[in-house]
């Protein structure tokens, strides 16, 4: 399993992913509490996780950047349009 997209909805207690792979395939839908995210994250290749940006983005963002991976954070307002247009 190559995950080069990691997409993460932020939550307070639980967290929603879904990874997908070079040709765009969903390669990875899980739901994590957020201990076993950051284990999750710590021991996945350097991949391009990106998330809603507010506000424990950002520390959640440095916490992926010490892992060695790229960090893309989406403004809110382009989160929904997002969403509904797939």
């Amino acid at each position: 399993m190559y995950i080069k997209v990691l997409g993460i909805d932020l939550g307070k207690s639980s967290f929603h992913l879904i990874g997908c792979d070079s040709h765009d395939q969903q390669v990875c839908k899980k739901k994590l509490s957020r201990q076993k995210l950051i284990t999750f994250i710590a021991q996945l290749p350097p991949c391009l996780i990106a998330f809603e940006a507010c506000g424990g983005a950002h520390w959640l963002g440095r916490l992926c950047m010490e892992h060695g991976h790229d960090v893309r954070l989406i403004p809110p307002q382009y989160v929904k349009p997002f969403v509904k247009g797939n």
